[in-house]
């Protein structure tokens, strides 16, 4: 056991000679982000009408589509491009939780398919989705689950199949939603076209969304966010 502890110092101080610096862990989830936001939002009025809009790309493209609905409305962007639902929920205490919304929106599972951080099942996605909504109901948050929305490729990983692979996760989702009796929101259905796809004037890459998308959507959130009050 000496001769070892002895080869393992000697060593360390070999690597110490060549110069081997300590490698800094990456922010994989990007909690880094929205922190700075996140506290000025916290020192500010509190309006118990607050609603977190958690997703991706898609969810923070819309700030930038169109503020107004979100400056307008108790409403808090927390999109980050190109994440997957593991990195969501990494972050979803911070980005969530701690805001203490009435009520957050969860958009997410399309990346995860596009396979962005590695390869996952369309259980598994699920599942991550269900763990933030179990999370929102155990602090008194209203989480609505969302739909998928369509894509018939992917621009940047073509040859997956999302045009068949979100349809079926959307079932998942459907059916975890009403098992943990929270709202659904159906998005897919009122916005694919023939191809399982978005149609020209919603997409500007069979992905992301022209204002005219977001219109769309905000129609749909907008009667799913009253449903939720009412209830």
């Amino acid at each position: 056991m000496f001769k070892n502890r002895t080869f393992i110092l000697a060593m360390i101080s070999l690597l110490g000679l060549f110069g081997l610096k300590k490698v800094t862990a990456q922010d994989w989830p990007n909690l880094k982000k929205y922190q700075s936001a996140n506290s000025t939002l916290l020192k500010g009025e509190f309006d118990t009408n607050r609603v977190v809009f958690m997703g991706n790309s898609i969810t923070e493209g819309w700030a930038n589509e169109n503020p107004s609905f979100f400056t307008k409305n108790p409403y808090v962007n927390r999109g980050i491009g190109g994440q997957t639902t593991p990195q969501m929920l990494l972050r979803f205490r911070q980005d969530v939780i701690e805001l203490k919304p009435r009520i957050v929106v969860i958009l997410a599972g399309t990346n995860d398919i596009a396979g962005n951080t590695g390869p996952i099942t369309l259980e598994q996605i699920r599942d991550n989705i269900l763990s933030m909504v179990q999370l929102a109901k155990a602090h008194n948050i209203v989480p609505i689950v969302c739909s998928v929305l369509p894509a018939y490729d992917y621009p940047w990983r073509p040859g997956l199949n999302p045009n068949i692979k979100i349809p079926k996760l959307n079932q998942l989702l459907k059916q975890m939603a009403t098992e943990n009796e929270v709202p659904y929101l159906d998005y897919f259905s009122k916005m694919a076209d023939h191809r399982n796809g978005l149609p020209k004037e919603y997409t500007t890459d069979e992905v992301h969304l022209t204002k005219k998308g977001y219109q769309e959507m905000e129609k749909l959130v907008g009667k799913a966010l009253e449903e939720a009050v009412k209830n």
